[in-house]
């Protein structure tokens, strides 16, 4: 698994930001994109809660399913990389955790939902069994304007 430099996260969450943009309408864009640890994309997923009327259907959740079929190995994606344009959420950072990713990177922090840090640390618990490595605000301001963007459309509807 190749090493979290931030030239490194910042080209993981610029793919993220590019997947975000193809999100559904009508879903919170969020895009994420999971890496090999050669560094090769494995899957790429956007939340598509709405469009697939699935409370589950979170970004991350789907980029694991995508990525664990893409190796065939039931669920192990230790040595791949996780990139995501958003602070993952408890149910997320879950996942996360019993994927056994062996890294996080993510764009915005999230103040009311976040679980890397914000509001919880799910991944960094001394108690779960895997922690991966962690990575934060990368393109925070880029992440943070797509998420302010689609908010201030749907507010003014």
């Amino acid at each position: 698994m190749r090493s979290l430099t931030l030239s490194w996260a910042e080209q993981l969450i610029s793919r993220a930001l590019e997947v975000a943009a193809t999100t559904p309408p009508g879903d919170i864009p969020v895009g994420a994109v999971i890496v090999g640890p050669d560094g090769r994309e494995l899957a790429v997923a956007t939340n598509r809660r709405e469009a697939d009327q699935d409370p589950t259907a979170h970004a991350e959740v789907l980029a694991i399913r995508a990525a664990a079929a893409a190796l065939g190995d039931g669920w192990r994606l230790t040595d791949c990389t996780l990139a995501v344009t958003l602070e993952p959420c408890t149910m997320c950072a879950g996942a996360i955790v019993g994927a056994r990713l062996g890294a996080l990177v993510f764009g915005a922090f999230e103040p009311k939902t976040g679980a890397v840090g914000s509001v919880f640390d799910v991944v960094r618990d001394s108690s779960v069994l895997h922690i991966p490595q962690v990575r934060g605000g990368v393109l925070e301001k880029e992440c943070g304007k797509l998420l302010q963007d689609f908010f201030a459309q749907h507010r003014h509807r």
